[in-house]
């Protein structure tokens, strides 16, 4: 069996999920590796052994991070070198990453139109399932879905079920056959493996926007992608063409 974790990251252009793959017998040492990220984070610096590896928070110097960001102590170096930690800690365990993108441009105006489109997570996500399945039918696994929480749940929870029975054109099939169960829904709070997912999805989000206007920040990024760079399975954006609604 194989546990799959799903975060989502987004700016005006761009809607990213992230997959985070992982194997049974990889998940304690992968879970034990990130609280250990923590620990030596507590031991030099002003942040709590529980605190949440928060992409967004921990560039920014907020929520459980904000201590090392505040009375102008400013630990740009330091809170980066947690990420660092993060992303090493992921890359070296036998995890695989999938990517899923829409470009939301061309989707806006296809919601121009009198058709209803649907949400940019709503596609992204089935694009996204879609690209787990066959990932893992390769392998001759089954896998499980744990998403972090988000609004509109049970909606999600039943598409998903659409999806599965729902085959191309209307009839009935067996779609999505290697996803157990439904997706599961759980405060990345209480998991290091859906935190992990996150700070994939955050620094992927910052890498391809091009929102980092600094060279240093844009090397601190692609240093910190290189440490993951090889468990990337796939990575696609798809853009629609005004006929997609």
């Amino acid at each position: 069996m194989l546990l799959t974790y799903v975060d989502e990251s987004y700016d005006q252009d761009h809607y990213w999920m992230v997959a985070l793959v992982v194997a049974e017998k990889h998940l304690r040492p992968l879970h034990r590796a990130l609280d250990s990220v923590v620990a030596k984070a507590a031991d030099h610096y002003p942040v709590d052994r529980h605190a949440e590896l928060h992409g967004h928070a921990l560039v920014q110097a907020r929520d459980d991070w904000t201590r090392m960001g505040n009375k102008g102590h400013n630990m740009v170096r330091a809170r980066i070198g947690v990420y660092a930690d993060a992303m090493k800690a992921i890359g070296t365990h036998d995890v695989r990453v999938i990517v899923r993108g829409l470009d939301l441009r061309p989707h806006r105006s296809s919601h121009s139109g009198p058709g209803v489109c649907p949400s940019p997570h709503e596609v992204v996500l089935r694009q996204l399932l879609e690209g787990i399945c066959e990932h893992v039918q390769v392998r001759d696994e089954l896998a499980l879905v744990i998403a972090d929480e988000i609004d509109g749940a049970d909606d999600h929870r039943r598409r998903f079920r659409d999806y599965q029975q729902t085959a191309v054109g209307g009839s009935v099939g067996d779609n999505l056959p290697c996803l157990v169960d439904t997706i599961h829904f759980a405060p990345s709070k209480a998991s290091r493996l859906l935190q992990a997912a996150d700070l994939i999805a955050y620094l992927h989000r910052r890498l391809v926007s091009g929102q980092d206007g600094d060279p240093r920040a844009r090397r601190a990024n692609e240093t910190l992608w290189s440490y993951v760079a090889p468990r990337i399975a796939h990575k696609h954006c798809w853009v629609p063409d005004q006929h997609t609604c």
